[in-house]
């Protein structure tokens, strides 16, 4: 049975995952969290927001704010993934990881990608991978991208390092972003129908992976933890918002138009940025790609 289920409406292929947002309870000790031990940049700091990222782009921002931990599981973020250029610089994470006792919690070869799974000191996921070169990968007719969780080629991945650990190289980006949603079919629909993203794997009834483009995956979605939570309330620490980088100001545009035609509430903003809420309560919006 086909899986890949391609929208009238589509996102412009060059849209992909910009940066995440966290509201967090200690600012300083996750900044040197995510500098230190995860290879993130400090880009700016005044004391209530820190944006971290690679190169000049941000990828990160953590929020101080007096939320506390939620009570019960709630829809959110399931993990933040950080794509970075190749093997060698994913081997050399691997190392430094490995050298500062980083909280691990696995490692996974997903036959388009190899990655390390991690957990940051509030909680929140956090994936470090590369993407294996796309003649490796198995692609559908129908679009469908399959992925599975191999074992880990550790011993290749530690030969291709060459030892040279400086962070995460300039050209680092968000990858995807993985969420905990209350019902997988609902955002499902959402995310192809109103967003304009396709399905690119079905893992039934519990997760789903879609993307622009020919990608694997941008937005990952499961309901393992989630089934029919609540929203994560304001004064819970975890995820705020997420956003989509678009090419151009008329791809946003384009976007308005859309979810106008499907009389989707949005909000927008002086600049042009759409800000809009899926059907788990999860806040995302599109922004235009930094200028490098």
């Amino acid at each position: 049975m086909a899986n890949a289920i391609i929208p009238e409406f589509q996102l412009n292929e060059k849209t992909h995952p910009g940066n995440v947002a966290l509201k967090v309870m200690n600012l300083d000790y996750m900044v040197a969290f995510y500098t230190q031990i995860i290879g993130l940049k400090l880009l700016a700091n005044d004391g209530q927001t820190a944006t971290l990222g690679a190169g000049n782009t941000p990828l990160l921002y953590l929020l101080k704010t007096d939320a506390h931990r939620p009570s019960q599981q709630k829809t959110g973020l399931y993990h933040t993934a950080f794509l970075l250029p190749s093997r060698k610089d994913l081997g050399n994470a691997l190392i430094h990881y490995v050298a500062s006792n980083a909280p691990m919690s696995g490692a996974a070869d997903h036959i388009y990608s190899e990655a390390l799974y991690l957990t940051d000191p509030e909680g929140n996921g956090i994936e470090v991978y590369h993407d294996k070169p796309r003649s490796e990968w198995t692609i559908n007719e129908d679009g469908e991208i399959p992925s599975d969780t191999l074992e880990m080629d550790v011993e290749g991945v530690l030969k291709a390092a060459d030892q040279k650990w400086n962070g995460f190289p300039d050209d680092s980006m968000v990858g995807h972003i993985h969420l905990s949603v209350s019902n997988v079919d609902t955002t499902t629909d959402f995310y192809t129908q109103v967003l304009g993203l396709s399905l690119k794997f079905n893992f039934g009834d519990a997760a789903r992976f879609l993307a622009t483009g020919g990608y694997h995956h941008h937005i990952g979605a499961n309901t393992w933890m989630s089934k029919d939570a609540p929203t994560l309330a304001d004064d819970e620490i975890g995820l705020k918002y997420y956003s989509f980088y678009v090419p151009a100001q008329a791809e946003l545009d384009r976007i308005a138009a859309h979810m106008t035609d499907k009389q989707l509430s949005f909000k927008r903003t002086n600049n042009g940025e759409i800000w809009f809420t899926d059907p788990s309560g999860i806040t995302g919006h599109f922004e235009l790609q930094p200028q490098a």
